[in-house]
């Protein structure tokens, strides 16, 4: 009989075309990440971290958000003592707009946010900054690294009108390259969606040290780097790619799903 044989020969391509289907190159990530910073009432910080800690994760996580840093300034001139950054992603920017409104309106985060605002509001001012990723940018996960917990680096270039893409191309080419020279680590490179923070003139990236002293130690190799010296100079020779730089230390918190 060649019924088996036939039928055993039918099954094993449809095998060999379900692998290669599996073979193939994974879809695009398309996620939209919000860069958030909460700035709290005086002597109210450790009760917003403890909503977070205690609570809001499980809730974002519930209503479809991503939960993938939580940070705390390291300096007092960027918000030490008094400010929560963290980077959440949506499956998309409609998703957002879903996911927060399901989250506003949960049962458990109303009666969350009325008890630990009962003796007074404990967040004064809530920013907001839905990026996307670069194409050059590894897309950031949720994890805890070897020798975590480390020093995170949030870094924002605004350029000169008409210059993004020049400073893309720096970025996508070599720069990354010299700042693993250098000992740095690459957690993402992002461009604001939006008109009113930034997008089409800002660059906002996240480095990562092994702590404070590496970052010194870092910073400096980099920008004694003869190639980085020849690579600026060819790249601005019709002008800087930056007109400002903004740079905050951040140290992830005890119940950052990344450290």
């Amino acid at each position: 009989m060649k019924t088996f044989p036939f039928l055993l020969a039918c099954f094993t391509a449809v095998l060999g075309f379900a692998s290669g289907l599996s073979a193939a190159e994974p879809a695009a990530d398309t996620r939209v990440f919000e860069l958030r910073t909460y700035t709290a009432t005086p002597g109210n910080l450790d009760k917003v971290l403890a909503r977070f800690r205690d609570h809001t994760l499980e809730i974002f996580a519930r209503h479809g958000m991503e939960n993938i840093a939580y940070w705390v300034p390291a300096d007092a001139k960027d918000g030490a003592g008094e400010k929560l950054v963290y980077l959440i992603a949506h499956k998309s920017r409609d998703a957002a707009t879903a996911n927060w409104a399901a989250f506003r309106a949960d049962p458990e985060w109303k009666a969350v946010s009325a008890a630990s605002e009962a003796n007074g509001k404990i967040v004064a001012k809530t920013e907001s900054v839905f990026i996307a990723a670069t194409d050059f940018s590894p897309m950031p996960r949720a994890g805890v690294a070897p020798g975590a917990p480390r020093v995170f680096e949030l870094r924002t270039y605004t350029t000169p009108e008409g210059k993004l893409a020049a400073l893309d191309a720096r970025f996508r080419g070599r720069e990354r390259a010299l700042f693993t020279n250098a000992g740095m680590g690459h957690f993402g490179y992002f461009h604001p969606l939006d008109a009113d923070k930034g997008a089409g003139h800002t660059l906002v990236y996240v480095l990562v040290h092994a702590n404070r002293d590496a970052a010194t130690e870092s910073w400096k190799k980099f920008r004694a780097d003869p190639e980085w010296i020849a690579l600026k100079a060819e790249t601005e020779k019709d002008g800087s790619l930056t007109t400002k730089t903004e740079s905050v230390f951040l140290t992830p918190v005890d119940f950052s799903p990344t450290k």
